[in-house]
C-alpha cells in the first residue's frame, strides 16, 4: 500500500474496532499508520526483488499524489481498497490509467459499488475484477458472504474473486470452488509481529499450502461439459454392466422382465436398451449368465 499517513487519516480518528485489539490502544490511527508507510526509495528495491523472483509488482495508492508515483514506477495493475469502493471519484482517477484495476468490497452496498463501477467504467475501461471482502481482521467464517460473489458477477458482468481475512484456508477454496478469479489474502513473515494485520496472515509456510490447495481445488473444478474422462472409459468395461439371461431361455421365447437381469462386465448390451429388447423373440437358445446380443434375436 502506498500512502502518506497524514494525506489518509486525521490526527484525532479514531482507530478500527479490531486495530485497538491488534495495537496499541493508547496511539492514534495516524500515529500507527506513520510506522506503515514505506520510503518511497524502497520501491524500486522492492520492484527488482518482484521482477527477478517473477512476482507480478501491484500497489493501492490512495490519493492522487500516490497514484503519480506509481504511474513513473510504471505499475502496471492496482488494487484498490474496500474504502474505494465508496470513492467513484477517486476510483475513476486510478482507472483512467487504463490498467487493470482489482477493488476489494468490504462494508460497501451493492448500490455503492454499483455508483463506483459506473464511474470506473465511464473512464473508458473495463478491465475491472470485483473482490468480496469482510472488512475485519481477522473475520468470522458467518460473516464471508462468499455468494455475493456470484451476485456481483451476474449484477454487473464483470469477474469476482475473494480478498480474505479469515484465519484458515476454508474460505479461499470454497470461493475457488464458487468461481473466485482472484484470491487476496494478507502475508506475513511472523504473525506476532506488531501490527494492526499480521494475526490474519499467513506464514510463509501457510500461505505455500494455501497455493497449493488453490492449484488443486483449481484442477477438481475441470469444465462444465459433462463427460466420462479417460480413466473412467477404461473403467466402464469392467464396473458397467450388460443385460444377460437370468434363466434359460428357449428358442422361440417372448422376452419378459423375468427372462433378464444385469451383471458385469459392460461388454454386452446396456440396461439402458432393455425397453428395446423386452417383448422381442429369441431365435436360439440362450444359456443362463450368457450375454443377450442382437444376433439372439428376431
Amino acid at each position: 500500500q502506498t500512502f502518506k499517513a497524514e494525506r489518509v487519516v486525521l490526527a484525532d480518528a479514531p482507530k478500527a474496532h479490531y486495530q485497538l485489539k491488534t495495537t496499541d490502544a493508547g496511539e492514534s490511527q495516524l500515529q500507527m499508520l506513520k510506522k506503515l508507510e514505506l520510503d518511497k526509495g524502497f520501491y524500486e528495491e522492492v520492484i527488482d526483488c518482484c521482477d527477478r523472483a517473477g512476482v507480478f509488482f501491484m500497489s493501492t495508492p490512495y490519493n492522487e499524489e500516490d497514484l503519480e508515483f506509481l504511474e513513473d514506477l510504471q505499475v502496471k495493475a492496482y488494487k484498490l481498497a474496500s474504502i474505494h469502493a465508496a470513492e467513484p471519484s477517486f476510483a475513476a482517477q486510478v482507472a483512467s490509467t487504463g490498467k487493470p484495476v482489482i477493488l476489494s468490497t468490504g462494508m460497501a452496498t451493492l448500490a455503492e459499488i454499483d455508483q463506483t463501477l459506473r464511474a470506473i467504467r465511464h473512464t473508458g475501461n473495463n478491465k475491472v475484477i470485483l473482490l468480496q471482502c469482510t472488512t475485519n481482521y481477522p473475520s468470522n467464517a458467518e460473516d464471508t458472504n462468499l455468494l455475493a460473489m456470484q451476485s456481483m458477477t451476474d449484477v454487473f458482468g464483470v469477474l469476482a474473486g475473494y480478498s480474505d481475512h479469515t484465519t484458515d484456508e476454508i474460505a479461499c477454496i470454497a470461493s475457488i470452488a464458487l468461481g473466485a478469479k482472484v484470491i487476496e489474502k494478507h502475508f506475513t513473515l511472523d504473525k506476532s509481529l506488531p501490527g494492526p494485520d499480521h494475526t490474519s496472515s499467513s506464514e510463509p509456510d501457510e500461505f505455500a499450502s494455501l497455493v497449493e490447495k488453490i492449484r488443486q481445488t483449481e484442477k477438481c473444478l475441470g469444465s462444465s461439459f459433462k463427460h466420462p474422462c479417460d480413466v473412467e472409459i477404461k473403467n466402464a468395461v469392467g464396473m458397467r454392466r450388460s443385460i444377460v439371461a437370468k434363466k434359460d431361455i428357449p428358442t422361440g421365447t417372448v422376452l419378459k422382465n423375468e427372462h433378464l437381469t444385469f451383471k458385469r462386465p459392460g461388454t454386452g448390451l446396456s440396461p439402458a436398451l432393455l425397453g428395446e429388447i423386452l417383448g422381442k423373440k429369441i431365435r436360439k437358445e440362450v444359456a443362463f449368465d450368457q450375454l443377450i446380443n442382437w444376433s439372439d434375436l428376431e
